[in-house]
Formats: structure tokens, sequence, C-alpha cells
């Protein structure tokens, strides 16, 4: 007897930027496979262009709840927004998995180096990514949290040539500081990391493909 289809790893994008949704889709397209889980990206957009205040946090935590309990067919769901608006409510409300893309780019990072180090878009972000670390427990393997110099919008940030040039001067600092991989603190960023990381010699985690590896591997091999 065949086994039913598996539900698709639903990756949420909790701002209203479709062109970051496109650039996660192109990110993770290598993912798709037969035998493994459908990789679905959707926008919801009715939020923020870009989460970055406490308030979109709490704003988008909401709206990802409600798409959560609208599409319960997923076998897990992945919040593609570093600040991770609405992790905790969001596993109180379904018995899949969830995964937050800070978690699991910065676990992913600590596999690989000693020291890691996290580029964010703004310096407003650095303070609740910071408390996050603290409550995982890794704090003291930061080597630190670099801002863009410049201001680049979130769905900016993995496109152009500027935007480019300022990840690499904020990798190239972090590396200094002693990191021996990099997380890129906006799923935004994901179309810069190859050419990153070939550039500046160093590991670079895209978050978003970080928890969809753990979500993908857990349920392929029938963990959740």
């Amino acid at each position: 007897m065949s086994q039913p289809a598996m539900g698709p790893i639903l990756i949420i994008n909790p701002n209203s930027s479709e062109t970051v949704t496109e650039g996660l889709r192109e990110a993770l397209a290598g993912f798709n496979s037969a035998g493994g889980p459908p990789i679905e990206c959707l926008t919801i957009e009715k939020g923020p262009p870009g989460v970055v205040t406490q308030r979109h946090v709490d704003e988008a935590a909401l709206h990802t709840a409600e798409v959560i309990e609208k599409r319960s067919d997923a076998a897990a769901y992945i919040l593609a927004c570093y600040s991770q608006p609405g992790l905790d409510l969001a596993r109180s409300i379904t018995t899949r998995p969830v995964y937050g893309i800070q978690d699991a780019g910065v676990l992913s990072a600590l596999a690989l180096a000693d020291m890691f180090g996290v580029i964010a878009v703004a310096e407003a972000s650095i303070p609740r990514h910071l408390r996050n670390l603290r409550r995982l427990g890794v704090d003291q393997r930061l080597a630190g949290e670099v801002a863009l110099a410049g201001s680049v919008s979130v769905a900016e940030s993995g496109h152009g040539e500027q935007s480019y040039a300022l990840l690499l001067q904020a990798a190239q600092k972090l590396k200094v500081m002693g990191a021996g991989a990099i997380v890129l603190g906006c799923a935004g960023m994901s179309g810069h990391r190859t050419r990153l990381a070939a550039e500046i010699a160093c590991p670079v985690i895209d978050p978003t493909q970080a928890a969809v590896a753990m979500a993908f591997g857990n349920l392929v091999t029938g963990q959740g």
C-alpha cells in the first residue's frame, strides 16, 4: 500500500515583500526532490515591508499564527524572519514542528566553528537578537553582531552591488573580531550567500536554508 503524500514544509515570510519570498524560493530550490516533502514559500501580504521594530515583531506573530491555523496540512513550519515572530505562540497552536531561522542558523554555525558572527540589516534589531542568544545559552560564543553600514531595506539586502558591498564590509569586520562562521541575520540576504562565502573564505549560513535542512532531515527520517 502506498504511503499518503507528505504535507509541505511551509516557509512563512512574515513581511509583505514578494521579492523576499521569491528569493527564498530560489535559495531553497535544491531541497525539492521526488522522495521528500514539498517546499512551499508564502508571503503574508498584510505584514510590514520588513520586520524591524518590536511592534512589527508582535504584529507579525499574530499574522503568522493565523497562517498556521489555516494551513494545518503542512508537515512543518519555518518562520522565515530572523526575529522569529510568534515562535512560542506558533508552537502552542500546532503539534507540528515549528522552526525559527535564528535558532537554526546559529546552531548550524556552531557546528562549523568555535565562534560565530551575525550580520544584521539594522542596528535596532541587534538587542532583540541578543536576547534570543541568551535564551539559547550561546551568547558566549558570539564574536559579534554587525549591522549594515548603509541604509538597505529587507527586500534589497540580497540583491545588487550596493547591498553586497555592505555585506562584505560587515563580514570582513566579523572575521577580524574572531568569527569562524557568519550567519546572515535576515531572510532577505540569501541571494548574496554563495558569493560572500567564496570571497571571504569563511562559512556563511543562510538561516532559512539551515531551518529547512533541519525540517527536511527530521521529516524524511520519520522524526517529525
